[in-house]
């Protein structure tokens, strides 16, 4: 039974042995660990900004028979400040516009019936609005409305009362439209906009009223705080 024993242990002692032996002829495998991809940071719309813009109006003055439909280059600049929830972004934006908007003088006929000529421009335009919209990444197609104030001038001669006129009047209305903004880079963002702008009524001369309607197309530049 002892030699059956100390069989035994010696065998396991040449097995222990070897396979020490069998691993120390093994290769070494001091692989360096792979570091992880750096993650790039996910664009977004949330922030200040800051820009300026120019593009082309054109409108009417209703209520005013006779007067030209104005038209002509608007530019101006803008602030604002957008917070992105998901997809969805919403802000709120103001703008002061300089406006060469104007119609020809030409032949009109006032209230009264008398008639004479006259010419309407608006000056200035500003709006503040609201703007939600859906981002695509750097792509945001946005709509927007809110309050709009401005500037118009009528000036003319009644010629059968033989009577001039001049007169110039801020009024408050709304405007509405839509566009799209694009960021070539985390700072800098295009967009393109229209926008629908009523000033209201503006009363200029006797019971003479005209309401100032008019489109706007405007291109611009922001930078993103």
């Amino acid at each position: 039974m002892k030699k059956i024993l100390l069989a035994g242990v010696a065998a396991a002692g040449l097995i222990a042995s070897g396979a020490a032996a069998f691993a120390a002829d093994l290769p070494s495998r001091n692989v360096a660990p792979v570091a992880p991809a750096p993650v790039l940071p996910i664009f977004t719309w949330t922030g200040f900004y800051a820009g300026v813009n120019a593009g082309y109006g054109w409108g009417e003055f209703s209520k005013a028979p006779g007067f030209d439909d104005p038209d002509g280059f608007v530019g101006g600049a803008q602030i604002g400040y957008n917070y992105q929830i998901g997809q969805f972004v919403v802000g709120l934006e103001t703008d002061i516009q300089y406006s060469d908007l104007s119609g020809k003088t030409r032949p009109v006929t006032f209230a009264d019936g008398n008639v004479g000529v006259g010419r309407g421009e608006v000056e200035y335009f500003g709006t503040v609005r609201g703007r939600i919209g859906a981002a695509f990444d750097r792509a945001l197609i946005y709509v927007t409305g809110g309050l709009a104030y401005g500037e118009t001038k009528f000036r003319g001669l009644d010629t059968t009362a033989g009577l001039s006129f001049s007169k110039s009047k801020t009024t408050a209305g709304w405007t509405i439209g839509g566009g799209l903004e694009y960021a070539f880079t985390d700072n800098i963002t295009a967009k393109a906009e229209y926008l629908y702008v009523d000033l209201g009524d503006n009363r200029y001369y006797g019971a003479n009223k005209a309401e100032t309607k008019f489109s706007v197309v405007r291109a611009g530049l922001n930078y993103k705080f």
